[in-house]
């Protein structure tokens, strides 16, 4: 028996800044005794929640079925504890496998080695009861397997979610340096917008903001378009149960009223790409696009604005940002009245050119970027 069949513990991955809200998520979708980790939290759920969350929850990246968990002080301790796990009970010699690891005050370091660590453990099984052994396939493999190495206590578990969940399957194409799904969700979830007042992006690049916004008032589960779940290679996995709390999401799925969202961008080629793959969802074609330069509209009265404006790693013209900036926070002030404007910067020097009052600041990071949520309010 593993260690997740025991207790029905799980850790959830998330990006930084972001757990407290995940927390929150997760506990709406049926998580209880929670706590945060490193980069994560702790939680138990049924499977019938785990299911549930796997399917419908925006802000996770993975979530992670622990199957042992040790003190863990070496690679030749950790090489030897992954061999006492029974592999051929989770891969078939036909399947494909890969593994990746998170490692933080440990002494083993480097989390690369410490994957590849495991990766022969796994491959050293199976030669010596078949004399052959799994692929590894380090892109869409059939079961992802990771480590969580912290204050050198280890946890190797499988990945229920089968791949990151913010990998959506609705964006197909993307301008260079796009947001990542999970932070745009993140960007609507804490607006609180609910359909009250229209909600309008007016730099919406690849439309990830407003696709995710789309996603969250039509009630479409954020891993609508996944085909395939690592939970369904659990050996306790019900597929009756998954079917149910599958169909049960499904059928809240409700349509996008006209005029609800709507986005607007410089670039021809952003918005023909935003339209691309907003269409991949129910009532996406209900999003209205325009090719628009913000400054030279008439402006957005009485709606929710939520963007992600230019910065300098994207434009590659950081000399000029400042000023645009300033023209953002005049745009704001004197074309925008009674909105509410969400703006998300990657480098948050920037915010101090806006020369707005702000109603609160959150940090939430976007890979490497320590970027900042600003919440602007118009009269």
């Amino acid at each position: 028996m593993f260690l997740y069949q025991e207790n029905q513990h799980y850790f959830a991955q998330i990006a930084g800044e972001m757990e407290s809200l995940g927390e929150q998520e997760l506990t709406e979708l049926g998580a209880h005794d929670s706590s945060l980790g490193y980069r994560g939290i702790y939680f138990q759920a049924d499977s019938e929640a785990l299911y549930r969350m796997n399917y419908q929850s925006r802000l996770v990246s993975r979530i992670l079925a622990p199957l042992i968990q040790f003190d863990c002080h070496s690679t030749k301790y950790l090489y030897k504890m992954a061999q006492t796990i029974d592999w051929t009970n989770l891969i078939k010699l036909d399947q494909t496998f890969a593994v990746f690891a998170n490692v933080a005050h440990s002494k083993i370091q480097h989390s690369k080695y410490a994957a590849l660590v495991i990766k022969d453990a796994i491959v050293d099984q199976f030669r010596e009861q078949f004399e052959l052994r799994p692929n590894v396939d380090s892109q869409n493999p059939d079961l992802w397997i990771g480590l969580h190495l912290e204050n050198d206590r280890a946890m190797i578990s499988l990945d229920t979610s089968g791949g990151p969940l913010h990998r959506r399957g609705y964006r197909v194409r993307a301008v260079e340096a796009p947001m990542q799904e999970t932070l745009a969700a993140a960007l609507v979830r804490l607006s609180g917008w609910s359909g009250e007042a229209p909600l309008y992006d007016p730099m919406c690049g690849s439309g990830t903001i407003l696709t995710e916004a789309l996603m969250h008032y039509c009630r479409i589960p954020a891993a609508f378009k996944r085909s395939r779940f690592g939970f369904e290679s659990l050996p306790d996995f019900d597929k009756k149960l998954w079917v149910k709390v599958k169909a049960e999401a499904d059928s809240a799925v409700r349509e996008l009223p006209e005029g609800l969202i709507q986005g607007s961008d410089i670039s021809p080629a952003a918005v023909e790409i935003a339209q691309a793959n907003s269409r991949n969802l129910p009532s996406g074609a209900r999003i209205k696009f325009r090719v628009k330069d913000l400054f030279k509209s008439t402006g957005i009265s009485d709606a929710v604005i939520i963007s992600n404006p230019p910065y300098g790693i994207r434009m590659g013209e950081k000399d000029s940002l400042p000023a645009f900036y300033r023209d953002l926070g005049d745009f704001l002030k004197q074309r925008c009245t009674n909105s509410q404007a969400y703006i998300y910067f990657g480098e948050r020097t920037y915010i101090k050119d806006v020369g707005l009052r702000t109603s609160f600041k959150i940090p939430l990071k976007n890979g490497p970027l320590d970027g900042r949520l600003v919440k602007y309010e118009m009269y």
